[in-house]
């Protein structure tokens, strides 16, 4: 395979799925490492840039790869088999670029320039949404010429790699009340802090440290959006629609992987009268969450965004994060004893699936929206 590097741009459509199980070999090989020490994919990362994945979902009329929502989903699903932490941490930057591919096609929202230094740079975002939410976070003050921003990010994942920060700030605006301020800011600047913070129970190699913005100037001309704190915008709506079915594409990558492993174990038992009752279980999990994934890459693909959409995605994201779960817990009936050991790889696939809890919508939540919206109820409150 041709290896293209970020200042050579490709010139026919790469076969991305070929680049991902390529790449999915070798991270394979280094997933137990990066786990057992915490340590960031970095070296990953080197190889993600180096093959344009950062890129892949830029238009390729802006210098991208091209590749369509529904197989960015393909590619984190199968890098999500080999290494769930470099999936899920290369995830938040897709889902950033994918948001902006689709408000450029249908919004016509000024996104350009990002993209266009996505493709010529592999310019590595890095996402606050998921820790920010409907509330947003942090303190905007007005000064002369823009704002000054302090803030505390959580979940900020690939951030030691990570060179844009896509984040927000809430501005106590006297006339229009509390309003979340949305911007980027370079990593390198004056005041950004990374905080050595993520160390955690699983998918713990996607670096995902707090980030500290301590009196940061942002200007104005930078405030890519502003809205009311606390409300859904049409934003939200685009980002559940679009990120949601690339990260819980790692999520069944992951399942998957887990599956796998049992089935080969499973076979070495198969005259265990129990053993195709567990399987059967097993396989029913693995396609619910499958078929769940599927709706949501579909509605993707088709529907416009908007509360009912949010509501159809909210509650697959929510049976396909359930049914991963259990697939892996499943997994683990499947193996017995032998899953307990981490020789053998599966208790670090069933603690990294844990993550699919904490996503947004969480169940709870989603839970809550469906019912409102459902019952004709304000969403917003």
């Amino acid at each position: 395979m041709t290896t293209l590097t970020s200042s050579q741009p490709s010139t026919t459509r790469p076969d991305w799925m070929a680049v991902a199980r390529e790449l999915g070999e070798r991270f394979a090989a280094r997933a137990a490492g990066h786990d057992a020490d915490d340590s960031f994919v970095a070296d990953n990362y080197v190889d993600l840039k180096a093959h344009r994945l950062f890129s892949a979902g830029v238009p390729t009329d802006l210098g991208g790869g091209g590749a369509s929502h529904g197989e960015l989903c393909a590619i984190l699903r199968t890098l999500g088999r080999s290494c769930g932490s470099t999936a899920l941490a290369l995830s938040m930057h897709t889902h950033l670029v994918a948001a902006a591919v689709w408000r450029r096609q249908h919004d016509q929202a000024p996104v350009e320039p990002m993209l266009r230094r996505v493709a010529a740079e592999e310019l590595v975002l890095v996402s606050s949404g998921g820790s920010d939410w409907l509330a947003g976070s942090g303190q905007a003050r007005r000064v002369e010429g823009g704002y000054r921003i302090d803030a505390r990010k959580i979940f900020s994942s690939g951030c030691p790699a990570g060179q844009l920060l896509i984040t927000s700030a809430v501005l106590d605006d006297p006339q229009a009340g509390p309003t979340v301020l949305h911007f980027a800011v370079a990593l390198d600047s004056p005041g950004v802090k990374i905080q050595d913070t993520w160390h955690t129970l699983g998918m713990r190699a996607t670096g995902s440290h707090d980030i500290t913005l301590h009196d940061v100037f942002v200007p104005e001309a930078a405030i890519a959006g502003r809205r009311p704190q606390g409300k859904w915008h049409h934003l939200f709506h685009v980002v559940v629609m679009i990120a949601l079915p690339l990260v819980y594409s790692v999520y069944v990558g992951v399942a998957e992987a887990a599956r796998d492993l049992a089935v080969r174990q499973a076979v070495k038992k198969r005259d265990d009268a129990n053993m195709p009752y567990l399987v059967g279980e097993m396989e029913n999990e693995l396609a619910a969450a499958d078929m769940a994934l599927e709706a949501m890459i579909a509605t993707a693909a088709t529907a416009q965004p908007g509360p009912e959409t949010t509501k159809r995605v909210a509650i697959a994201r929510t049976l396909c994060g359930r049914a991963a779960i259990a697939t892996v817990d499943k997994a683990m009936e499947v193996t017995g004893g032998g899953a307990f050991y981490r020789s053998l790889g599966l208790e670090r696939l069933f603690r990294d699936v844990q993550g699919a809890r904490y996503h947004p919508l969480q169940e709870k939540a989603q839970l809550r929206y469906a019912g409102r919206l459902t019952l004709g109820l304000d969403i917003d409150g």
